[in-house]
């Protein structure tokens, strides 16, 4: 009978450590999507506006979350000089980002299968914060490499 006592904290500690939130996958984007990132003058004019409302999408959360994204990413194309076309960017992440379609950019699409508008938990939150540092660290790294490129090398040649 001791040696239970003793037993069974340990294996309900194990199955406890081993049943834990499923991963987030890495950060990923696409930018504006099936959208353009830009203007054809300036043809990323609105793209960061784009990654950082795929950071939210990505997530997922709360319907009020997913508000908040939506209602941000239409300020900050505004912002960008462009308040029409921010509107109708709003429109359609409104209609096309539903956490329950079956597409890349839905509502939480960082994690495996559908969430709908489930909050994050604390370890959840943790994690994806993680993932994002992991990305910044790999953009940097990428961006910091771009620039040390001599422009020969940045043009094609004819």
């Amino acid at each position: 009978m001791r040696a239970a006592r003793i037993l069974l904290p340990a294996v309900l500690f194990s199955v406890c450590a081993i049943a834990r939130a499923e991963d987030i996958a890495p950060f990923t984007t696409d930018g504006c999507s099936d959208f353009p990132d830009g203007t054809t003058s300036q043809k990323t004019l609105w793209r960061d506006c784009c990654v950082m409302h795929d950071k939210a999408y990505w997530a997922g959360g709360t319907y009020a979350e997913r508000l908040a994204a939506d209602n941000e990413l239409e300020r900050c194309v505004a912002a960008a000089g462009e308040p029409v076309i921010g509107g109708i960017m709003r429109v359609g992440v409104r209609v096309g980002g539903a956490p329950y379609w079956p597409t890349p950019f839905r509502w939480g699409y960082g994690w495996p299968g559908m969430r709908g508008y489930q909050a994050l938990t604390v370890e959840e939150r943790e994690q994806a914060s993680l993932r994002l540092a992991e990305y910044e660290a790999t953009e940097a790294i990428r961006t910091a490499r771009a620039d040390q490129l001599p422009d020969s090398a940045s043009t094609p040649s004819r």
